[in-house]
């Protein structure tokens, strides 16, 4: 398996050659368009000289004299056509057609580095051959010559020029093992990461990252923390939701099987069996609304559940809600009045009546012998706010702070019946519809709960 710091160094080693390769042809493609011709004109004119000053001069000793020229950085080869001598630096290559020299010994200028046949590389400045130079013609003593001149490369490279390959080549070498040491240390908490998420996989939340940096990748260190401990939380929460089901479920299924065994007892009188019977229908019955509400919470916690939006009547529902309870409104002596104006909401029916339901059953379980609950709708251009108020026994701010967790129940006396879920249900599906779930209750003064759905 290729790593990523083995992909980065080659990649690192492929940008490198391609820049290099890259800039290499690019300064070929200067050196031939633009300094090939000025180095030509340039040697050109330094040839001329040196023949016109031969010719205006005519130095005693002219051997003497390219010698000393030869010296100072040229490498010279001066013929007749019959014999030439070289000065100076040597050639790698001594070879020049004799059809060259016979042209300029006629006169001509012979462009040798402009011409010179190795056209692909800029190494052919640096090439060492005898027709890699410039030819021009002089007369010295009545007789005819051919001057070939180039500047001896090697002299031209001074301590300035080693210096600066020196500094280059150290460059290079620096930089690539700066890049190969910032790569490590780059991918070190990468490294860090895929272990950690190893670790999430076997379910071992507490796993956290210990990467402080200000970065992308201390910004991804951050995230996967917060992941983490929100993983670890919603384990505990997963956990704990099954403890309390299987609790919800035990109690009801041993109440029942504990009466069956009763009711198996031919001596019961009629009153004890009809009082067995009852509480074996209500634990079916407490069995049965626990199951409706995990199976719609389960399809509230599915993110891709879509609500069945359309526009219906809310306040007809509200008033369909009341006469369904009139029955228990009248068996708790709770009196109950309401306000309600027609109002058309766009929303999903079927789950808001289920908000409707919990929070209508929970003002009248909570409340007072003769209570009261009032319900009352108000509509603005941008929103509908239900609020339902009741008188009943209220609840501590600490209760408060507790009444939207799944299974809490805020007086166990009074909820022998209750799951614990209905406000849980309550406020999903509100916030499904874009809206909140607000309340307000005073200990022995009532609970005021608002619902705020958004329109469209």
């Amino acid at each position: 398996m290729k790593t990523l710091y083995s992909k980065f160094v080659v990649t690192t080693m492929l940008v490198m050659i391609g820049s290099l390769c890259i800039g290499f042809l690019a300064t070929n493609t200067y050196y031939h368009q633009v300094v090939k011709e000025k180095n030509d004109a340039k040697n050109v004119k330094i040839a001329q000289d040196i023949a016109k000053y031969i010719e205006s001069s005519k130095p005693n000793d002219l051997d003497n004299y390219l010698t000393t020229l030869g010296g100072i950085g040229y490498q010279i080869y001066v013929t007749t056509g019959d014999e030439g001598h070289f000065f100076g630096g040597e050639y790698r290559d001594k070879i020049v057609p004799s059809k060259t020299v016979k042209q300029v010994l006629n006169g001509e200028i012979y462009h040798g580095m402009r011409d010179f046949p190795k056209e692909t590389f800029v190494t052919g400045f640096f090439a060492n051959e005898l027709i890699n130079t410039i030819g021009v013609p002089f007369t010295y003593e009545d007789e005819q010559y051919a001057l070939f001149i180039r500047p001896d490369i090697r002299l031209l490279f001074s301590e300035v020029h080693t210096i600066l390959g020196g500094l280059m080549l150290a460059m290079t070498v620096l930089s690539l093992l700066a890049m190969l040491l910032f790569a490590k240390a780059l991918i070190r908490p990468i490294t860090q990461l895929t272990e950690a998420t190893h670790q999430l996989a076997h379910e071992k939340f507490d796993t956290l990252l210990d990467i402080d940096r200000a970065d992308e990748i201390g910004q991804l260190a951050d995230s996967f923390n917060v992941m983490t401990e929100k993983l670890q939380e919603n384990d505990r929460i997963r956990k704990e939701f099954i403890s309390n089901v299987s609790h919800d479920f035990q109690s009801p299924l041993l109440n029942i099987q504990g009466y069956v065994d009763l009711l198996k007892n031919p001596l019961l009188s009629d009153k004890e069996r009809q009082e067995y019977t009852t509480i074996i229908e209500l634990e079916t019955k407490r069995m049965s609304i626990l199951t409706k509400q995990l199976l719609l919470l389960t399809s509230l916690d599915q993110s891709t559940r879509l609500l069945k939006r359309e526009p219906y009547r809310l306040d007809e529902q509200l008033k369909e809600i009341v006469r369904k309870y009139r029955w228990q409104l009248e068996d708790a002596n709770v009196q109950l009045s309401y306000q309600l104006e027609p109002v058309t909401y766009d929303g999903d029916a079927g789950l808001l009546q289920n908000v409707w339901d919990n929070l209508l059953t929970n003002a009248i379980k909570y409340n007072v012998e003769g209570g009261e609950i009032h319900i009352h709708v108000q509509e603005s251009s941008t929103s509908v706010e239900v609020l339902i108020e009741d008188s009943g026994i209220g609840m501590t701010a600490e209760q408060l702070q507790k009444v939207f967790d799944r299974f809490y129940r805020v007086d166990a006396s009074r909820t022998k019946q209750g799951t614990g879920l209905g406000l849980a249900i309550v406020k999903q599906i509100a916030e499904l519809h874009g809206g909140t779930v607000h309340i307000e209750s005073v200990m022995n003064s009532g609970t005021k709960v608002r619902v705020h759905l958004p329109k469209l």
